[in-house]
């Protein structure tokens, strides 16, 4: 009993929370106010940079899916970049589905990029979470994936490949959930000027490619996948475009699972099913986008 004791009290030492602010220099030497989770994040962001140093590897795919293998068993935690105001959050030891694709990002890039420090992760977070890769307030965050991709092609940082897949299709939709469920949104609830500076940043008439689920099964398409593609799951719901996200895994025999930061499950996770099959159970979504690092 005394053991147990003793390990319980060494992991909670490990993970102390920190809500409190923070100010440090990040890898672009600017000074920027973050919020971590506990004390252990940048321990951990660090010892994730070694990890990925040491697999030798140094093409964006694998290292998507490296370190996405690695944070397999982190708990789904939702909300955790919600504050009394907008602060760089850095939380790699609870993640969504968000949080997950964001942090796979800021693992690759630094990686890429011959970096190995927490600060270079949090620039990188930065780079890719908001608008023109600044964050302001909470407008500057990019909220829909549609704007996201939009923002980060520009900058050199994803492409969508979902239109160079067989079988891409289009939709058009106004992109503009929040302002339309505001009690929703924390920040929104009670707050008309930034309710109208989200407006702004909404999309109307919006095309956007995607591929119909009754594809997913198909060969072609099937082959065009590679582990560690990011991949959005359209929705019918309207004034969303993308419902989840999570990375791609091509197994022995050629069939994509998807590997995400799973509310359902309750952790990040390996799902059971075959993509096609995954999506079978759904009742609103329709099909999926497909993003990769620009290295």
């Amino acid at each position: 009993m005394k053991q147990i004791i003793f390990l319980i009290a060494i992991l909670l030492m490990a993970c102390t929370p920190r809500p409190s602010e923070q100010t440090v220099a990040h890898a672009a030497t600017t000074v920027q106010q973050m919020r971590f989770h506990c004390d252990a994040d940048t321990t951990r962001i660090n010892e994730l940079l070694m990890k990925g140093y040491d697999s030798g590897l140094d093409e964006a795919n694998s290292l998507v899916e490296f370190y996405a293998r690695e944070l397999l068993g982190t708990p789904y935690v939702a909300h955790t970049l919600e504050g009394d105001e907008e602060l760089l959050t850095i939380n790699i030891h609870e993640l969504d589905c968000t949080t997950f694709i964001e942090s796979l990002y800021a693992l690759a890039r630094a990686t890429l990029n011959r970096r190995y420090s927490w600060r270079d992760y949090a620039a990188n977070l930065e780079n890719l979470r908001y608008r023109n890769g600044e964050m302001g307030d909470y407008s500057s965050r990019l909220h829909y994936i549609s704007e996201w991709i939009i923002d980060n092609r520009m900058r050199g940082n994803m492409q969508e490949i979902t239109p160079d897949l067989p079988h891409a299709d289009y939709l058009v939709k106004n992109i503009d959930f929040m302002t339309h469920h505001t009690d929703s949104y924390r920040q929104l609830k009670n707050d008309s000027a930034m309710v109208e500076k989200i407006r702004r940043f909404e999309l109307r008439n919006h095309r956007f490619p995607y591929i119909k689920r009754s594809w997913l099964n198909d060969k072609a398409l099937k082959a065009a996948l590679r582990s560690g593609d990011f991949i959005g799951l359209v929705t019918k719901v309207e004034g969303l475009d993308i419902s989840h996200m999570g990375i791609v895994i091509v197994d022995d025999k050629g069939d994509p699972y998807l590997l995400d930061a799973s509310m359902s499950g309750g952790k990040v996770m390996l799902e059971s099913k075959p993509l096609f099959k995954y999506l079978e159970r759904s009742k609103t979504n329709i099909g999926v986008r497909l993003f990769r690092m620009i290295p």
